[in-house]
């Protein structure tokens, strides 16, 4: 029973952890203002993730997370292949349709953003379990916040200065000065989020260890 449990939590943890990668990566052209600065609206995703995986790494360890994070990978790389394809198929023409330009708008867009993400999803993964681990070790089963925050707090910062900087500089969409303002700003939304759910990873330990260990 108790296998059997940990395998469906796998499972819950995994599907939350892909659907909110995975929309990210489709909303991610979309930016908004945060007061006169530029942020992706994905940012408001991204925290989820990162905690679910915090949650991942407490119960399944670094295999768990590595094996999960090289699976989303692969599939946001297959949503970067269908939306490459769909791009290059014409639409159909007529008043209420949606043309190719819209389309494009949309969804060329994100296609920079999905392979800025990628690389940046596997590099702050990796600083996010390694960190994860290392003050596990120190701390034992105790401070949750710090090493569920802490991870979350370094990673970010990596995560969110790859993807502007593939997704948005290198591709001549903002200046450098933009680059960098809208990249901390993202950063210190993501901030902000994280500190603010810290009680969430508290509710989902809780929940968690109900769930496994009940008789």
């Amino acid at each position: 029973m108790f296998e059997t449990r940990k395998s469906t939590l796998f499972l819950i943890l995994a599907g939350i952890f892909i659907t909110n990668a995975v929309v990210a990566e489709l909303t991610g052209g979309k930016l908004i203002y945060i007061g006169p600065y530029i942020m992706s609206i994905s940012v408001l995703l991204w925290p989820v993730v990162f905690i679910t995986t915090d949650l991942i790494n407490e119960y399944f360890g670094q295999k768990g997370v590595h094996k999960l994070s090289f699976i989303t990978a692969g599939l946001i790389t297959y949503c970067f292949v269908i939306l490459y394809l769909a791009l290059q198929i014409p639409a159909v023409k007529g008043k209420g349709f949606v043309t190719d330009g819209q389309f494009n708008a949309v969804f060329g867009q994100s296609l920079w953003i999905i392979i800025g993400s990628i690389v940046a999803f596997i590099a702050s993964q990796a600083i996010d379990v390694t960190i994860f681990h290392f003050l596990r070790n120190k701390t034992g089963a105790k401070m949750i916040w710090l090493r569920s925050t802490g991870s979350t707090v370094i990673s970010q910062f990596f995560d969110t200065f790859i993807v502007w900087g593939i997704a948005f500089y290198a591709t001549g969409k903002i200046d450098f000065n933009t680059y960098i303002a809208s990249a901390l700003v993202s950063y210190g939304v993501k901030l902000v989020i994280a500190i603010v759910m810290t009680p969430v990873i508290y509710l989902g330990h809780g929940l968690i260890e109900k769930y496994i260990h009940e008789k």
